[in-house]
């Protein structure tokens, strides 16, 4: 019926015997738990705004640690990050961030679609705001061959 008391660890005085032996088995579990939050939050911390950037041909260079992020989209509506921010307080913006500085790099991220004009203004309000270190962000690989203006076209008869 009940377990008998060979089967039980018991010492002289009749009370349970100490167990000098570390259970690991919490400890893995904590650690699993862990594994799977940063395997979850690690493709979260990246910047996920959908924006048609061109390609470039030139060499990647390697990517800081913490980038910071300025992009315009195509309806030419600028963000930090993913956070939507007015032009008027694009630089306040950047100036509250608390790991970013006048000597840290700002990468520039713009739509294909954005015009030209759009993006040099960007660009003056940061170099205006003191953020003189500018780099813009594009695509890697080949640029797309464009379709060959000297084509003969068919004559019609």
């Amino acid at each position: 019926m009940g377990a008998s008391l060979a089967d039980t660890d018991l010492d002289d005085d009749g009370d349970f015997a100490e167990s000098h032996e570390i259970n690991v088995t919490p400890f893995i579990d904590v650690i699993l738990v862990l594994l799977i939050i940063f395997m979850v939050a690690a493709p979260l911390s990246t910047v996920d705004l959908p924006i048609d950037l061109p390609t470039s041909s030139a060499i990647p260079q390697k990517k800081p640690d913490k980038p910071t992020y300025v992009s315009i989209k195509s309806d030419l509506t600028l963000a930090i990050g993913e956070d939507a921010v007015k032009r008027t307080n694009l630089v306040s913006s950047l100036d509250a961030l608390a790991d970013m500085g006048k000597d840290r790099y700002v990468f520039l991220r713009a739509d294909r679609a954005v015009p030209y004009g759009e993006l040099m203004g960007v660009m003056e309000i940061l170099r205006a705001g003191g953020y003189s270190k500018i780099k813009l962000v594009a695509l890697e690989g080949a640029p797309a061959a464009a379709p060959s203006a000297a084509a003969p076209e068919t004559a019609k008869p």
